[in-house]
């Protein structure tokens, strides 16, 4: 149970460290502050695991799965970082924001997963999709250097240390098998920090300086604050986020043989939300379902929730370690960046998975796909695109993910539902391709 835990572990580690490393570098935290952040988002992911795993009344799927911080809210964060004047105000808005939403998340939960017929994978797929494109310039920017302002920043030696980890990472696919095959990307990053402390780059004094016990103080970064635009982004995130773990629920229910049900998915959501509302008491961000954990469980044939649960005994564990946690910040930036772009681009590469499932022979749903990632990747290609919309506003806008998930919805309903003859047969819920929504030819 132990090893099968620490194997979940091992598979998520590194993308339940990647969001708070992202925001809290562009809030400009220190070592030691980024090191605290990074411990808290542990922490909060063990509790919403034990959540989803374990259950309390009708809270949680009990299914086997692993719950943390989730990529979707990523690009809206720093959005929201960047518009924010004082920067030490920017992660007390931020957890202002995923308090609302997931207490607003947290009551339709019920409801949500009623509507689910209304996320097919042609929308769930360029969401997906997006996110990996959103945060494949994070990883770019990463291997280029820890500092855009040094005179080093895009060296050779930077850039060929990233080369180096994402070489390392993808001979380590390629050539191995089991628990190590897994652990490749974790694997990466060690070997990649080894790799750089002969060349200078590798700064050991966050571990230096961590306490061997903590705990995340709660609202140590300042009380939550509460605005509009930012609660707005981050309830969109909340939609997407729902969606995601609704369609990894599904999945996850046909691999061990225990079919989600309405109910299942309402009590899944309940502890997404829930995970969500509470981790900002601790400083985390907000959780929902890891889809590579889905694959292990399926690799593995190990299907006990007990298992996944022991792994989020360990999240907490590692939470209430600051020397575990500050581990990761001895990674130098080049490093995060190789691993980065084989991370986010299987994000990216998940979505278009889950594009194939959507039937895209289909005009209208190639419509929906080219129209909502062209919306969603102008933020990314035309940064100034929304310059002269107000503040707030642009804190929407300047996520792709939320505006590109906005535009799949609004278009799946325009083409696939409204003013169209619904056949007996139809397929939607969000795991499978629907028929063709075209009224059939009159005979």
């Amino acid at each position: 149970m132990a090893a099968g835990g620490l194997q979940h572990v091992a598979a998520m580690y590194a993308g339940v460290v990647a969001p708070p490393l992202i925001v809290g570098a562009a809030a400009g935290l220190s070592g030691g502050e980024l090191t605290f952040l990074t411990g808290a988002c542990l922490f909060t992911a063990g509790l919403a695991t034990f959540l989803q795993t374990l259950g309390l009344w009708k809270i949680g799927a009990r299914l086997p799965f692993v719950n943390g911080v989730t990529f979707a809210g990523v690009a809206p964060m720093t959005a929201i970082v960047a518009s924010t004047k004082d920067k030490s105000d920017a992660l007390p808005v931020i957890f202002g924001a995923v308090v609302v939403a997931g207490v607003l998340g947290f009551v339709a939960a019920p409801f949500f997963s009623k509507a689910v017929r209304f996320f097919p994978p042609v929308v769930t797929g360029s969401v997906i999709t997006l996110i990996g494109v959103s945060l494949l310039p994070v990883a770019f920017g990463w291997a280029q250097g820890p500092d855009p302002a040094a005179h080093d920043y895009g060296s050779p030696t930077f850039l060929g240390l990233a080369a180096t980890t994402l070489v390392i990472v993808l001979l380590l696919r390629r050539l191995t098998r089991g628990f190590v095959k897994q652990i490749a990307v974790l694997l990466g990053l060690v070997a990649g920090t080894v790799v750089a402390i002969p060349l200078g780059v590798t700064d050991f004094a966050p571990v230096a300086d961590a306490d061997v016990v903590g705990f995340p103080t709660p609202f140590h970064f300042g009380a939550p604050q509460f605005q509009l635009a930012a609660i707005l982004s981050l309830c969109v995130v909340m939609v997407v986020s729902m969606t995601e773990s609704t369609a990894d629920m599904l999945a996850l229910g046909e691999i061990v043989e225990r079919p989600a049900d309405e109910r299942t998915i309402a009590a899944g959501l309940r502890a997404d939300t829930l995970g969500s509302a509470l981790s900002p008491l601790f400083n985390g961000f907000m959780c929902s379902a890891f889809a590579q954990n889905i694959g292990l469980v399926a690799m593995t044939r190990v299907r006990s929730r007990y298992v996944v649960a022991t792994g989020g005994g360990f999240l907490v564990l590692m939470g209430l370690c600051p020397t575990a946690a500050s581990l990761i910040a001895v990674v130098p930036r080049p490093v995060l960046g190789g691993a980065g772009v084989v991370l986010f681009g299987s994000v990216a590469a998940s979505g278009i998975q889950t594009l194939v499932r959507a039937g895209l022979d289909k005009d209208n749903n190639v419509l929906i796909v080219a129209v909502s990632l062209a919306v969603g990747i102008i933020p990314i290609t035309a940064p100034d695109f929304y310059h002269a919309f107000p503040q707030t506003a642009r804190i929407v806008l300047d996520s792709g993910i939320s505006t590109g998930c906005v535009t799949a919805v609004l278009l799946n309903l325009v083409f696939n539902h409204w003013g169209r003859r619904r056949d007996a047969g139809e397929v939607t819920h969000p795991m499978e391709a629907g028929e063709d929504l075209r009224a059939a030819p009159a005979r």
